[in-house]
């Protein structure tokens, strides 16, 4: 499981992301649904994050945002004693970046990865269990771990762009689809701060996250469930090649600007020519993808 103060980082990242404004009430089924964790570590994470002041707390209403939090997370994670989580997440890095370049077996032990990485039984669990959550590796019957032999190849990416490129603009479409104006503007928000120099300085987490909510917040709005099941499931399957790609981030800059286009046509209710251009869009990505697929090979 991860350490609450890596689930607290995490928070800062989204409201930071979302651009949330003083007062924002932060509901843990919210965060929960958002961060893909269960209520209980995000509960301890909101006390942890009160606790510290950046939250406030009503009775029988829940954790609101108390006070502005700093564009710098290194910064704030810092001076909030929250980067004790350094380890766990440079060596989930360190892993993933070991099993693109085959330097891993495919079916492992939980005392290899801890001689090999140097780390202790927690840190070991928060690491492992991020890379079970992620969709990447999973505990074998009885004993050990084995990796997911369908998510190191370019081709898998692809892949899940394909079947992106075959749902996303459809459920824009979809019979009563509405994006929430203060979600059009929090994402406009996201890809701003992009295009300001985020692009360069964010993390290959936050670069994720942020992509992330644009095409899930895209879908949600479609109100199908089917829709926002299946592209919640090939999220979860894409990280991994995601942040490798993430080496070549010039690509960023035209597809930020592409979110924004995206984003006019959906607040102006025009939403074939905005179907049409994530269409254009995820095509672009694939081809871009092709480009990169050197990144990607073990």
């Amino acid at each position: 499981m991860k350490s609450e103060r890596s689930i607290a980082t995490q928070i800062l990242d989204l409201i930071r992301a979302e651009a949330m404004p003083v007062g924002q009430h932060l509901p843990a089924q919210m965060l929960a649904d958002k961060l893909r964790i269960s209520r209980s570590p995000i509960n301890e994470a909101l006390a942890l994050l009160h606790e510290k002041g950046i939250l406030v707390r009503e009775r029988n209403r829940g954790y609101f945002l108390a006070q502005a939090v700093p564009t710098s997370d290194t910064d704030t994670a810092q001076s909030l004693g929250l980067d004790e989580t350094d380890v766990v997440t440079s060596t989930y890095f360190r892993i993933a970046d070991d099993l693109l370049r085959g330097q891993l077996p495919g079916e492992f032990s939980e005392q290899l990865m801890r001689t090999r990485y140097g780390l202790t039984t927690t840190q070991l669990a928060a690491v492992l269990g991020r890379i079970r959550d992620e969709g990447w590796a999973e505990r074998k019957p009885g004993y050990g771990w084995q990796f997911s032999s369908m998510l190191t190849t370019p081709d898998s990416l692809i892949q899940t762009y394909r079947l992106r490129l075959a749902i996303e603009p459809a459920a824009l479409l979809e019979p009563g689809y509405r994006l929430d104006p203060k979600v059009l503007e929090r994402l406009r928000a996201a890809e701003r701060h992009l295009l300001d120099g985020g692009i360069e300085t964010d993390t290959p987490d936050q670069l994720h996250g942020r992509g992330v909510r644009f095409h899930e917040s895209l879908v949600e709005a479609s109100g199908n469930p089917f829709f926002v099941d299946t592209m919640r499931r090939v999220t979860r399957v894409r990280r991994l090649l995601s942040y490798r790609s993430m080496q070549d981030r010039a690509r960023y800059r035209p597809h930020a600007q592409q979110h924004l286009d995206i984003l006019e046509l959906l607040a102006r209710e025009r939403n074939e020519e905005a179907s049409a251009r994530l269409h254009d869009h995820l095509k672009h990505t694939i081809d871009a993808i092709g480009k990169i697929a050197g990144l990607l090979k073990p």
